[in-house]
């Protein structure tokens, strides 16, 4: 009996020194109120949302540079995964979703202290925190991912690591934590002050990359040659396979956010799959009616546009109401990414912001419009969730959560990439453009050099 409370005290003990992520009622074989099935569907979703980013944007975004940039460019995806996970770890996921204010989280959580294998039932009250932790990383690695779409071909290595760290901690960790963080200010259902509805990632995370891809693309200026040069895809079939990888990752991106193997799960999945492949078509036939042909490219950039839109929307809305979002979203980014982007002339690479930005603003404000009380009685049982079930403040709310978004990623992503041009610069030289990053950048080549 000594002994085992000598053992007892040593697990404990060695759970304070490693960051209390064992409590004491697992220490003593207390019973847990983890479900297995959740737990598993859980863990499933954020391996989805990992493949989201390495090989589905990795592979997506690299089809879509010039041949000389395909290794710096998946290697910036790559990264992500590297970089932002040990963050995560240290300061961001307490800044995100630690007690705090209405703004930013405490620092309760660093080093994932009090992270451990309990629920924490104001997240989620039948999977383990640390369950819930992982699964919240796999969004903040593929935001920032996002938006290295904007800025492709042009970019120091070096820069990128310290912007995208910065722009982490400064504008993801508060937006996350304001939409879905205790006391957070947007979020609906744990004492937001404007209760805005984001089920997985409409202002958090397609607002805010693709409004700081703008951001960054017009501070950095336009590729050398851009737009007189053509700068086609070099390999549409990478682009084709990431898109596909995506598609299917993204149900664990969207029917994972409702943290449980339930129904509501069931409707997200359902929301999603229509979403997307209404925004193919209506991307599609948007090109067709004007170009003549629907293209392959076409077709794979609608249905990213409607998994974009339908994100923020996908566990409030009913079928039909997805394919309504999607249809829109196809159309409306396309004429963003054709249509808006000549007339203004910026130079977005990878078109981040004409289909996160435009299609996630665009998803938001509509989840405002469709949202059903029968789908998520997120404001109590009986009460109006959208503006056509009779919540008419609800698109304003929307639209306020739209803003806040919008300006925290201007103001945040223009100080950061201000600090960071100052002190080692972001752009590599013309010199090492013209060469390519994976030869600048990163000493090697994506494709065997032909011979001369």
């Amino acid at each position: 009996m000594r002994l085992s409370r000598v053992k007892v005290f040593a697990v404990l003990v060695g759970a304070v020194l490693l960051g209390g992520t064992v409590t004491p009622a697992h220490a003593q074989g207390a019973v847990s109120a983890v479900n297995n099935g959740d737990n598993a569907w859980m863990l499933v979703s954020a391996a989805l949302v990992l493949m989201m980013s390495g090989p589905g944007l990795a592979l997506f975004y690299g089809g879509l540079v010039r041949q000389k940039n395909i290794l710096g460019t998946m290697m910036q995806t790559f990264a992500m995964m590297a970089v932002i996970t040990v963050l995560w770890a240290l300061v961001s996921y307490s800044l995100a979703f630690g007690d705090g204010g209405h703004f930013i989280g405490g620092l309760h959580n660093v080093f994932l202290h009090g992270v451990g294998l309990d629920p924490d039932p104001a997240y989620a009250a039948t999977i383990p925190l640390q369950t819930f932790m992982v699964y919240q990383l796999m969004f903040a690695i593929i935001t920032p991912a996002l938006i290295t779409g904007a800025f492709a071909e042009r970019m120091k290595f070096s820069s990128m690591l310290v912007f995208m760290v910065l722009w982490a901690l400064v504008v993801y960790s508060p937006m996350a934590h304001m939409v879905w963080g205790k006391n957070g200010l947007l979020n609906a259902s744990l004492g937001g002050k404007i209760p805005c509805l984001d089920f997985a990632g409409g202002t958090v995370v397609h607002v805010t990359s693709g409004v700081s891809a703008l951001v960054t693309a017009l501070y950095l200026g336009k590729r050398v040659g851009y737009p007189k040069q053509p700068m086609m895809p070099h390999s549409v079939v990478l682009s084709f396979i990431g898109a596909c990888m995506l598609w299917v990752g993204w149900f664990g991106f969207n029917a994972g956010s409702a943290l449980a193997a339930g129904t509501l799960a069931t409707s997200a999945f359902v929301a999603t799959h229509f979403g997307a492949a209404a925004a193919a078509i209506g991307w599609s036939a948007a090109e067709w009616i004007r170009n003549g042909k629907p293209s392959a490219l076409g077709a794979i950039s609608g249905s990213v546009a409607g998994l974009v839109a339908i994100t923020p929307a996908s566990g409030f809305v009913s079928p039909m109401a997805a394919l309504a979002i999607g249809l829109i979203a196809g159309v409306v980014c396309f004429y963003m990414v054709v249509k808006v982007k000549a007339i203004f002339g910026y130079d977005d690479s990878l078109d981040a912001f004409g289909v996160h930005g435009a299609g996630g603003t665009l998803g938001a404000l509509l989840t405002g419009l469709f949202a059903k009380s029968f789908i998520n009685p997120i404001f109590g049982a009986g009460k109006a969730t959208g503006f056509l079930e009779g919540n008419h403040r609800q698109l304003l709310n929307q639209a306020l959560g739209v803003a806040i978004a919008w300006g925290l990623s201007i103001v945040g992503t223009l100080l950061i990439l201000f600090i960071v041009d100052k002190l080692m610069g972001l752009r590599v030289s013309e010199e090492d453009e013209q060469m390519g990053l994976d030869l600048s950048q990163h000493g090697e080549s994506g494709y065997e050099l032909e011979a001369h």
